[in-house]
């Protein structure tokens, strides 16, 4: 696991109650789920709501992978925009993945509401054109989503009118959407685990599992105990590792890094994002940014392949006076890094291991809502209705090529041509 989650602003305003006891022994339960992130949380809320026995392994604490360290931003549709989806796809399997990305944000604020999870949830996004050329494709893209798929939640903003929304002038245009939102996540992935537990799911901490028999029964392997169960939901995403190998070529685990300002104060804070929307900048390895309730900047910019900055806050500290100068020299009170994972197309891998092992990783970015989906899918398909689940597990995402010595490599170099290509006019 990434260091450095005690660095995390999330962390230091949590509202966590208690430490969870690890497993001990040998118990049985018709469903384990290992990773008590989004997806394996939200798997064991759904699973318990249709009666299921349901024990969560996390070989940490609740939250602490990249669902209680990433930007907290909720964006409409999937990581991959539906012109992509439609050339690469088909029109029926984009119009399916555009459905299944609604109800995956509208699934989000259901749980909030339904479970009182207090996560500081604030309207609006923006899509921040790096590029004139991207400023282009925001503004035919707006059409194409309100004529194609009705969506009139998002509007285009001409250049000129940007600095009424974001106090920075990088920026050729955008694309306002005020129906998505962002939220603190480690909150929400906290509330996620109450409700499971009010639902009488059990939920192991400090539990990291060792191996896994396969079989009609599956029997999930820690230090301190087992598990044995009907089904298993493989639910790591970028810390999979060598735990299930038939999945693990399918992603790149990738470290991310993002800071939390000294508080700007009420005028300062409302002067530099007026809109008070996340914002994500068009780049291939783009900047990512939010006020949080107590009105700090939480930035996320750069992305290393291996080993990590000795410094977060110096190595995130120039992307974030680049889009703002004004704010050259102010205090970074927390910086942290995580790993999500990515895949080729940018899209989830999802599928089974068998007929009794179901796995979702791969979010790419976008995982608060996709991932909290993927849990509930996964609890209708162990259920028998996976129609759902069965849209994303047939996008085949390809296994990245190299074996275990070159995939990160290969995949590295063609990262870096990418980041190349965002500092090109």
């Amino acid at each position: 696991m990434p260091a450095r989650f005690e660095d995390s602003y999330y962390e230091a305003t949590v509202r966590r109650e208690r430490e969870r006891a690890p497993l001990k022994g040998d118990q049985r339960f018709d469903v384990g789920v290992i990773g008590a992130g989004y997806t394996g949380l939200s798997a064991a809320l759904h699973l318990r709501a249709r009666g299921l026995r349901v024990a969560v392994l996390e070989r940490g604490r609740v939250g602490a992978g990249a669902s209680g360290r990433n930007g907290g931003q909720v964006i409409t549709g999937q990581r991959v925009d539906q012109d992509t989806l439609e050339k690469n796809y088909g029109d029926g399997r984009a119009r399916a993945l555009w459905d299944l990305a609604q109800e995956a944000k509208y699934l989000v604020r259901a749980l909030i509401a339904e479970h009182a999870i207090s996560c500081d949830v604030t309207s609006g996004h923006i899509a921040a054109a790096a590029k004139p050329s991207h400023a282009r494709h925001l503004s035919a893209y707006t059409d194409h989503l309100a004529t194609r798929y009705g969506y009139g939640h998002g509007r285009y903003v001409p250049r000129e009118e940007m600095p009424s929304l974001v106090a920075s002038e990088r920026y050729f245009g955008g694309y306002f959407d005020t129906d998505a939102f962002h939220l603190h996540p480690l909150n929400y992935a906290l509330g996620l685990a109450r409700a499971a537990e009010t639902a009488r799911a059990k939920i192991f901490e400090n539990t990291r599992v060792i191996g896994i028999d396969r079989g009609k029964k599956i029997r999930l392997s820690t230090s301190g105990g087992s598990i044995e169960c009907e089904f298993a939901v493989v639910a790591c995403n970028g810390y999979v590792e060598r735990l299930v190998p038939d999945i693990e070529n399918r992603i790149l685990p990738i470290r991310n890094y993002i800071v939390a300002t000294e508080p700007l104060g009420e005028a300062r804070a409302s002067a530099l994002i007026p809109s008070r929307a996340a914002v994500a900048d068009t780049k291939f390895v783009l900047d990512y940014y939010r006020l949080s309730s107590d009105g700090r900047l939480i930035f996320g910019g750069g992305e290393t392949y291996g080993a990590g900055p000795r410094d977060i806050g110096e190595f995130v500290r120039p992307y974030l006076e680049r889009t703002f100068p004004q704010l050259s020299g102010i205090g970074i009170d927390y910086a942290w890094d995580g790993t999500l994972a990515i895949t080729l197309p940018r899209l989830p891998h999802v599928g089974q291991l068998g007929s009794n092992i179901y796995f979702a990783q791969g979010y790419s970015g976008q995982g608060v809502a996709i991932a909290t989906q993927m849990g509930k899918l996964i609890a209708d398909a162990i259920a028998g209705e996976a129609e759902k689940f069965a849209v994303y597990e047939s996008l085949a995402v390809p296994a990245i090529a190299g074996g275990a010595m070159l995939r990160r490599p290969l995949l590295t170099l063609g990262m870096m041509w990418y980041a190349l290509r965002d500092r090109l006019p």
